[in-house]
């Protein structure tokens, strides 16, 4: 499910950087699963569990880590978690897509995708996230709230992950123009 299909919108967040590196570069280093720690405040990083990196219908496992005063008014999980993502579009080196998978394993209308594009001898790297309707483990969270509560917690959880797809955006940016990632 992608957004240009669903009927709803309950997030779109996207954040922009100019990275000096290639877009083939970029790519590789966002496909990078095991590296992936070294710039995202969430994500410690992933494994491929089926298929290859970079492959339309690969499996990967993300292994995660929430502090507790994220949004520390609203049940979500705290400390670390893992979870299943499905890839729905790799095209080299100009997008890399991945759809959340529930608990039977899946596609999720909750989409995560790095998109980039040339910009003189360097790239744009767009980090973008997109929910449509809401996922099994949101359900889960707003079951309890309230109308006010759950349009609250929309209101700050988009603001979390506006906050973090800017600083992976600077990690990123970092590791690559330093040139720690491989």
């Amino acid at each position: 499910m992608t957004e240009q299909t669903s009927q709803v919108q309950t997030f779109h967040v996207l954040g922009d950087i100019r990275i000096d590196q290639p877009p083939e570069r970029v790519f590789d280093c966002v496909t990078d699963l095991a590296a992936s720690g070294q710039w995202s405040p969430e994500c410690g990083g992933g494994t491929w569990i089926v298929g290859a990196a970079g492959q339309v219908g690969s499996v990967f496992r993300g292994n995660n880590h929430r502090e507790p005063t994220v949004v520390e008014w609203a049940p979500v999980v705290r400390g670390d978690w893992s979870t299943e993502s499905e890839v729905v579009e790799a095209v080299r080196p100009e997008v890399f897509r991945w759809a959340m998978r529930d608990s039977a394993g899946n596609t999720q209308e909750s989409v995560w995708s790095y998109e980039i594009s040339a910009d003189g001898t360097g790239s744009i790297l767009t980090h973008r996230f997109w929910m449509g309707r809401l996922t099994e483990g949101m359900r889960g969270i707003m079951a309890d709230m309230d109308p006010e509560s759950e349009q609250q917690f929309i209101s700050d959880w988009g603001a979390k992950i506006a906050g973090d797809i800017g600083e992976t955006l600077r990690g990123i940016k970092t590791a690559l123009e330093s040139g720690s990632p491989k």
